[in-house]
């Protein structure tokens, strides 16, 4: 694994992606709105896909709390959009290609044995600031009560 990803209480790390259609998402860029980061190893297998259902299942929540989701994977652009297509995701789905991994380093949750991102997730308030975080262990989905909790702490 990367080293260590940003501490709760701290400015997370700026990034610019290309979403599914080539169009670069910026998080700076997002500020004023709060984001949830959610890193996934690889499109199409079964533990992302399904992470990805349930989210997608429960956007809901996300809207009602005001929150942008941005998906980041170091799968290429084209993986993630026929990925997208075939699931209906309707958030943003980011591709950490190239150079490969260098978001997801700047997490903490890069494998570099690997080549992939860990499930990291990553709450970022309207300031820039993470303000809750979790990483589960190779073919462990997270849970969506803590996406829920998280969602809470704005409120808080």
């Amino acid at each position: 694994m990367s080293g260590p990803g940003p501490l709760l209480g701290e400015q997370a790390p700026d990034l610019t992606l290309d979403d599914t259609h080539g169009t670069p998402v910026t998080l700076s860029a997002l500020r004023g709105t709060p984001v949830v980061l959610v890193f996934v190893p690889f499109a199409f297998s079964g533990t992302c896909t399904g992470e990805l259902c349930e989210l997608r299942d429960n956007i809901a929540a996300f809207d009602a709390a005001g929150v942008r989701l941005l998906v980041v994977s170091c799968d290429p652009m084209y993986t993630l959009r026929a990925w997208a297509a075939q699931e209906g995701y309707t958030f943003d789905l980011l591709s950490d290609f190239w150079p490969h991994g260098a978001v997801s380093r700047a997490y903490g949750v890069f494998d570099e044995a690997q080549g992939i991102a860990l499930r990291g997730s990553f709450l970022i308030d309207a300031e820039g600031v993470v303000r809750w975080s979790v990483l589960n262990p190779r073919g462990q989905a997270r849970d969506l009560a803590g996406y829920r909790e998280a969602l809470a702490l704005l409120d808080a």
